[in-house]
This record gives C-alpha cells, structure tokens and sequence, in this order.
C-alpha cells in the first residue's frame, strides 16, 4: 500500500495502492492484511463482489446491511470511473447524514474503504464500468436496506439529472433519512 488519506468523514478513507509498472504493464498489492492492520485497519473481509454496469449514469445505492451483518466495505474499480457515495447513518456521530463523494477510476486506481454504519453508493461515469468491492459480513437478505439516493436532505450531487439516472426498482424505493429506523445508535 502506498498511503492512506482521511475523506471530511474521519472513518472513510481513500486508498493509494502503488503501482509498479515497466514495458509489460504493471503489479499492484491492491490489498494487504498486514499493510491495513500497520495502518490501524483490522477489518477481516470474507466476500469478494464484482460488479459490471454497461451505461454510463448507472446508479447502484444507496446500499448497507444492518447488524450483526453489518458491512465494512473496501471498494475500487477495474475498468472505467465512478462517483462513489458513502452517507454516515451512525445516529450519534457528529456526521450523521453527511455524506463523502470520490472518484475512483482504473486510472486514478484509488480505493474507498467505507465502514459499517454508512449507506453506501455509485454512479457510473464511464460505459462498461467495472467495480470490485470486499466486504467483511455475508450478504444477508432479511437486513439487506437502502437509502433513497435523491433524498434533498442528503444533499448529494450526482452527475447527471436525477430523472436520467438508471436504477433498479429496489433502489427507487428506498427511503429518506428522516425515515429510516435508527439501525446504527
């Protein structure tokens, strides 16, 4: 790992693996236990998930799992650009309902480390996006939850009109802040 930068939310961070490159292409430690844990990071993550998003102005989120599936999530993108969205839902911090936004690019090759307590998202910037992702809880379908990626409250501003973004129908239906059960005290 090359270093790691606190966002304005303390708790996420930007990742800066380093790449050593020559005639062949390059090699990049893109994760590192040991590089995490010297850093103060001891998430233990048990799942990959892969994701691809053809059109630009696809939006995926904004996603989290509630306990004890709660999920840390370390994020990067393998081939084109995202505008990556994490919104702090832990009521008693002094950030609850704001959100970090970063790019992450194959280019730039930065990674998003977004912990658990925060609803998590991203818009695609690119066609044929490709976004890996490590979680540290299996997926868990009954505290599976979403919050509404066009809530005002949350002030987020995505890309491109809200009206063209593509999202699935359970992405639509999320609700607002002020509506969510307090799932992180």
């Amino acid at each position: 790992m090359s270093f790691i930068e606190t966002t304005a939310i303390e708790a996420v961070k930007i990742i800066h693996p380093k790449r050593h490159g020559d005639a062949r292409g390059f090699f990049s430690e893109v994760w590192s236990r040991r590089a995490l844990r010297d850093a103060g990071i001891t998430t233990d993550f048990v799942q990959d998930n892969h994701s691809l998003s053809k059109r630009v102005g696809t939006l995926r989120g904004l996603h989290f799992q509630s306990a004890p599936y709660e999920q840390d999530k370390l994020v990067r993108v393998t081939r084109g650009r995202i505008l990556d969205v994490a919104v702090d839902l832990r009521r008693r911090s002094a950030t609850y309902g704001r959100h970090v936004a970063v790019e992450l690019s194959a280019d730039n090759w930065c990674q998003l480390l977004v912990p658990a307590g925060f609803a998590h998202g991203f818009c695609t910037l690119e066609p044929d996006t490709e976004v890996l992702y490590k979680v540290s809880a299996d997926y868990a379908r009954t505290h599976d939850h979403g919050l509404a990626f066009d809530d005002p409250a949350l002030r987020i501003e995505w890309p491109f009109p809200l009206a063209t973004l593509i999202l699935s129908d359970k992405d639509r239906a999320f609700p607002r802040l002020a509506d969510l059960p307090p799932y992180f005290e």
